[in-house]
């Protein structure tokens, strides 16, 4: 079964809309998916340590939801698995 890791600062009331999309493609937590949750709980210096946790787990992509630390945390743990985050206002400028 595939693991999506989720790094985000706490837990976010976008996460049903997440959910809605993994199903929207077909996927269900729990069915034929599994969500590794980490959260920052307000402390953005956790992001490299969760980052690197998700990279040990393999999963095999990284949905930053914690705007552009959440983003640059999983950038640096890995240059293998997908990484698909939001709120980086410019994600370019910032690498």
């Amino acid at each position: 079964m595939p693991v999506i890791g989720l790094l985000s600062h706490e837990i976010d009331p976008r996460f049903p809309a997440f959910h809605q999309g993994l199903a929207e493609a077909g996927y269900v937590e729990g069915r034929n998916v599994t969500v590794e949750y980490r959260l920052a709980e307000g402390h953005v210096e956790r992001y490299p340590r969760l980052a690197a946790d998700l990279v040990h787990r393999e999963v095999k992509v990284i949905a930053a939801l914690g705007g552009s630390p959440s983003a640059l945390a999983a950038k640096a743990a890995t240059t293998t698995i997908p990484i698909v985050f939001q709120g980086a206002s410019d994600p370019v400028g910032i690498g």
